[in-house]
């Protein structure tokens, strides 16, 4: 989507309405931005990497996660 170049504040800003859900290992993401202001879900995943061996076993959580999608709130998985 030629997004990598945007800061998290124009990022969000992208996505808000595109999206239901930002998947993000960035864990300072919620507390640098306030996401209440936008309309979608901040999701951080915290793995020891982006390995896939590493998010493999987060998918069930990141699953429900997703399923419990509450717009402009930030919530972790780990």
């Amino acid at each position: 989507m030629g997004w990598q170049q945007l800061d998290n504040g124009q990022l969000l800003e992208k996505a808000s309405g595109r999206f239901d859900v930002l998947l993000t290992m960035d864990k300072s993401m919620p507390s640098q931005q306030v996401v209440a202001r936008y309309a979608v879900m901040v999701l951080v995943v915290r793995a020891a990497s982006n390995r896939i061996a590493d998010l493999v076993p987060l998918l069930p959580k990141i699953q429900g996660a997703i399923e419990a999608v509450t717009l402009g709130t930030a919530i972790s998985v780990q």
